[in-house]
């Protein structure tokens, strides 16, 4: 059986997440979508205020996938909780467990750190879908997602009304 590790990313993986993400979007339909940059990861997740954290899985020393993390705030729980924002295993390490060992060694943090939820989002037709159920990661299906981006999101910044507090 193959050895399995999951370390924290350093800076110099940041081309190897960045090849990561990019299968990821492959395979999530949405090569397109991959605006972000090498030297984005580099200037974002290291430095005095990283804005996300990230863990690499080796199997027998090659990397295989990652996890990248940031924090959230619930008012309601009235602690940090972190969101995954990625998560991705190349397919012929899939059976090996990594991505289990990823999701562990993140609900590891959450719960060292005093965090009370992991959040994560998956397309609805991911098979995936199924192995986070296993791990007891359970759908909202009440809450759903919005997005505010490009275009729309210049308008809203520009709205005099937004800037005076009228609602």
């Amino acid at each position: 059986m193959p050895t399995v590790t999951i370390r924290p990313a350093r800076e110099a993986d940041s081309a190897t997440i960045m090849r990561f993400v990019r299968e990821l979007a492959e395979f999530e339909r949405e090569p397109h979508s991959v605006k972000s940059s090498e030297e984005d990861l580099r200037r974002d997740g290291w430095g005095d205020t990283p804005m996300f954290e990230a863990l690499i899985a080796e199997v027998d020393g090659v990397a295989v996938g990652f996890a990248l993390t940031s924090r959230t705030y619930s008012t309601w729980e009235g602690r940090p909780g972190l969101f995954v924002e990625d998560l991705y295993v190349t397919p012929d390490a899939r059976q090996y467990g990594v991505g289990r060992r990823l999701l562990a060694a993140i609900a590891r943090r959450a719960v060292e750190r005093g965090y009370r939820r992991v959040d994560l989002n998956v397309l609805d037709w991911n098979p995936a879908r199924g192995f986070y159920d296993r791990l007891g990661f359970r759908q909202m299906a009440d809450w759903l997602p919005y997005r505010l981006t490009g275009p729309a999101l210049a308008d809203l910044a520009a709205d005099d009304r937004a800037a005076d507090g009228a609602a």
